[in-house]
């Protein structure tokens, strides 16, 4: 399954500058995009852009709304915060990035000193670089300026997490989410800190994440892969079929229909179109060549299973379970 951690929740805001009153043109009507093309020195309008790109995870393009705005207008304290939140989320920054970014934090918490998000923000690089007191200290001070801050009680959770308190990290988060009950990413990182645990709240948790995004393919795969390990095959390939409808690639989910049909309902003939169709979505995928073989074995159709033994240990000649399986058809 795709475990995708809620590591870090850095925070970001669509603050605009006072300076200017170009980011009032932006209407329901109207393109940010075109509107940056006519006025490409728009601080405030950067700004804007720059913060959906961070809500959005697009952090280089943040980055680069970012790093211009703050070029323009350095004294700007919306697009230092821009900045800085961009630099502390890129998926390559560097250990000067983040230092870069805490010292932006600080500077900012000097002029904005009851911005709560600037705290937790600041949290976040003193996490990144080992320093958990710090960190607690800076959340607390949020949480001082609102007991029901959700995004300190998160910061909170991945430091537990990051220092292997499991139990305090689900309290976090659990915390979290009363706090904005619409909390996506909240409900999907307790869904996978339960599917670990081989807990059924795990299932709970991912169905009500798919309430509040039906499309999310990560909320769907959890809800079925849950179905799959509560042994409830059936509606699990329904949820299955309700996720490759939403997209059509998502070739795990084709071999755990596989996988179910194989080794739950003896259906080989159906586990051999699901493995063919995963690996036709992913040519490299060594576990759905293996299971294909085992399939192709339990027919007698040595040939088969024996070059599809060979295909997983061409793309992973590590894969000890293929070259015992194919040792026995000799």
């Amino acid at each position: 399954m795709r475990f995708l951690y809620l590591t870090f929740l850095f925070l970001t805001v669509l603050a605009c500058s006072e300076e200017t009153k170009k980011s009032s043109l932006v209407t329901k009507n109207q393109n940010l995009d075109s509107l940056i093309t006519l006025y490409p020195d728009s601080v405030p309008l950067l700004v804007i852009r720059g913060n959906k790109f961070l809500d959005t995870y697009k952090f280089d393009a943040a980055l680069a709304d970012g790093a211009k705005a703050f070029r323009l207008d350095s004294a700007n304290l919306d697009a230092r915060f821009l900045y800085a939140n961009a630099l502390n989320n890129r998926a390559d920054r560097t250990v000067a990035d983040v230092d870069q970014a805490k010292n932006h934090f600080l500077y900012l918490i000097k002029r904005q000193p009851g911005n709560k998000k600037i705290y937790v923000s600041l949290a976040s690089t003193y996490t990144q670089q080992g320093d958990f007191e710090k960190s607690f200290h800076y959340i607390n001070e949020a949480l001082r300026m609102d007991p029901r801050y959700r995004d300190a009680y998160v910061m909170k959770g991945t430091n537990y997490l990051k220092l292997g308190n499991r139990k305090l990290a689900k309290s976090s988060y659990e915390t979290a989410v009363q706090q904005d009950t619409k909390f996506f990413e909240g409900y999907l990182a307790l869904a996978y800190l339960y599917t670990e645990e081989n807990s059924p709240l795990a299932l709970e948790y991912f169905q009500t994440a798919v309430t509040l995004k039906p499309k999310s393919t990560d909320a769907l795969y959890g809800v079925a892969y849950s179905l799959q390990q509560e042994h409830r095959f059936e509606e699990s390939l329904a949820a299955y079929r309700e996720l490759l409808q939403v997209d059509t690639k998502f070739y795990l989910a084709l071999f755990n229909e596989g996988y179910i049909k194989q080794f739950e309902q003896n259906q080989l003939d159906s586990a051999i179109y699901f493995y063919d169709s995963a690996i036709e979505l992913q040519p490299k995928f060594v576990k759905g060549w293996h299971n294909l073989g085992l399939c192709y074995a339990s027919q007698g159709r040595k040939a088969d299973a024996y070059r599809a033994f060979g295909k997983a240990l061409h793309f992973n000649p590590d894969f000890e379970l293929s070259r015992i399986e194919a040792n026995k058809l000799r």
